[in-house]
């Protein structure tokens, strides 16, 4: 489990602390992981999904649900997540979710997810959603969170990650 610390240094970064989790086979020693709290752009890279947020996803105030946006980010950190463990993984934990601002319907939801950091079986992934509203170039972010996976085994057991020796990232 990973939780920020009381404040973020004023450079722009989020401090977070991996601590360990024996009955998941976390990272065995506390590590410190800086992540930037902010961007004026989205990625540059090419997202893990992309989606149109229809009428059927909206809540009671005509706003995109929450739960939506969460599940299409859960999509696309395990897309990253089993790409990086070469099989089956488990969402274990959702850390720092922020929702920034709402989605209407129509807008373009693009998800970019990015592997922070491996452990012997877990694997974190910084998730970004970002919006582009309907006939407009304009994008703004609209989510972030950190989502932590497990590799399992045939059995849905913990199982070691395989060497990254050769391994070719999907988001840089």
């Amino acid at each position: 489990m990973r939780s920020p610390v009381a404040s973020p240094p004023p450079n722009g970064l989020m401090v977070y602390v991996t601590v360990a989790s024996p009955s998941y086979g976390f990272l065995t020693r506390p590590r410190i992981i800086l992540v930037p709290t902010s961007s004026p752009y989205p990625p540059e890279v090419i997202p893990t999904i992309r989606v149109v947020a229809m009428p059927t996803d909206t809540n009671p105030a005509g706003d995109v649900f929450g739960g939506w946006l969460v599940s299409q980010m859960d999509l696309a950190a395990g897309t990253a997540a089993a790409f990086r463990a070469k099989g089956r993984c488990v969402t274990v934990a959702i850390d720092s979710f922020i929702f920034h601002e709402p989605v209407a319907v129509g807008d373009e939801v693009s998800i970019y997810t990015k592997i922070t950091q491996t452990g012997s079986s877990s694997i974190i992934v910084h998730v970004e959603t970002w919006r582009r509203a309907r006939n407009t170039n304009e994008r703004r972010r609209v989510t972030q969170g950190k989502f932590t996976f497990v590799a399992l085994d045939e059995n849905r057991k913990p199982r070691r990650l395989p060497p990254e020796a050769g391994f070719d990232t999907i988001t840089d």
